[in-house]
């Protein structure tokens, strides 16, 4: 069983940047595929960016991409999210996945408690 914790969600200006880090414990790290989701109020959980069990290959969302950075520390069990150019529309609460398979999916098996980003106008 994978325990995920994140960290690092607040509140920002817009144009501002933001990093999460997610902590893994109770699994094999280094097999893990790792990502991020995200769901707004009202709103279909979303696809945010990925990152392979060796972080060789990296998959972002339309919506981030050229903005947020995904990277892995394999010694550490560790994930972050780098998020740069922050706009309103990033606010949502962002959950660390991890799965056992090649990527990360809705249906993935582990998730994180999530946390709040909130950025202002």
């Amino acid at each position: 069983q994978v325990q995920l914790v994140e960290s690092g969600g607040g509140t920002v200006q817009a144009g501002g940047s933001l990093s999460l880090s997610c902590a893994a414990s109770g699994g094999n790290f280094k097999n893990l595929a790792l990502g991020w989701f995200r769901q707004a109020p009202g709103k279909e959980r979303e696809f945010v960016a990925g990152i392979s069990w060796n972080g060789h290959q990296t998959m972002y969302g339309d919506s981030v991409k050229g903005r947020f950075t995904i990277s892995r520390d394999n010694d550490n069990n560790t994930v972050y999210l780098r998020m740069s150019s922050l706009k309103p529309e990033d606010t949502a609460v962002y959950y660390c996945v991890a799965d056992p398979r090649m990527a990360v999916a809705k249906n993935s098996d582990y998730w994180g408690q999530g946390t709040q980003v909130t950025v202002s106008s």
